[in-house]
């Protein structure tokens, strides 16, 4: 949608970001409210989200990209550089990583995050607005998928129908190697970190072994479903 907002002109190429932004932040509110109000499991609410998205995706182009070429502010913020020769990219990570070690250390909202996780019933008895919270997450992680797929567009140049499909198992392997429980209640961002590290390192030894994409899927599948294993015996042990 940012690539598309860029054919509207020039006010289109200036509103492009904040629009991609603004989609992501809506798609992460209908989201929340399915996960907190109707008490749909958050796994298939999302899926279903997606399906609906990439079919309005395809109706909106006709089954192409939206517009060949990314902005050139989301451009810069992809490939280039300001500072010392850092790439922007880089620097943006940096902000953002610091301002999310910040909101789960030191703000109520991310420490009621990790309440709700360890066990929503009791977050809710010591007073937490547990569906607020949960809604507010997922419209910020929402906002933050958007902005990631900002910088994708911008690094390609251009937009294409599921241009991040690639990067989805990963991203999970490396959040729950990291240590963080999709069951809730555990995990941090700084073993997010050392996940995408420990993901990245995998990735550039299956490249050198020459593995087909096929089995590196597989192999992302079986690192998830280990750690799954692990931390449901670790719950049951508790």
């Amino acid at each position: 949608m940012a690539c598309a907002a860029t054919a509207h002109g020039e006010w289109g190429t200036i509103l492009a970001i904040p629009f991609g932004l603004l989609c992501g932040i809506a798609l992460g509110l209908v989201n929340g409210i399915g996960v907190a109000y109707l008490r749909i499991p958050s796994m298939i609410i999302t899926l279903a989200v997606n399906a609906v998205a990439q079919g309005l995706m395809v109706a909106y182009t006709g089954g192409f990209s939206p517009q060949d070429s990314a902005s050139r502010a989301m451009r810069f913020i992809a490939t280039g550089d300001v500072l010392f020769g850092l790439p922007n990219a880089l620097i943006v990570w940096a902000l953002l990583g610091a301002g999310t070690v910040f909101m789960f250390t030191r703000t109520s909202f991310g420490r009621a995050i990790y309440a709700i996780g360890n066990r929503e019933r009791a977050a809710y008895l010591s007073g937490i607005d547990t569906q607020r919270v949960v809604m507010i997450a997922f419209a910020i992680s929402g906002g933050l998928s958007a902005f990631a797929g900002e910088l994708l567009a911008g690094y390609a140049s251009k937009a294409a129908q599921a241009m991040g499909d690639a990067y989805l198992l990963p991203s999970i392997a490396a959040v729950v190697l990291g240590g963080t429980s999709i069951l809730g209640g555990r995990g941090s961002y700084l073993g997010t970190i050392a996940g995408v590290i420990l993901i990245t390192l995998l990735q550039s030894i299956l490249s050198v072994m020459q593995m087909e994409e096929f089995g590196r899927q597989v192999i992302y599948g079986f690192v998830i479903i280990g750690m799954l294993l692990l931390y449901g015996r670790e719950r049951r042990l508790r």
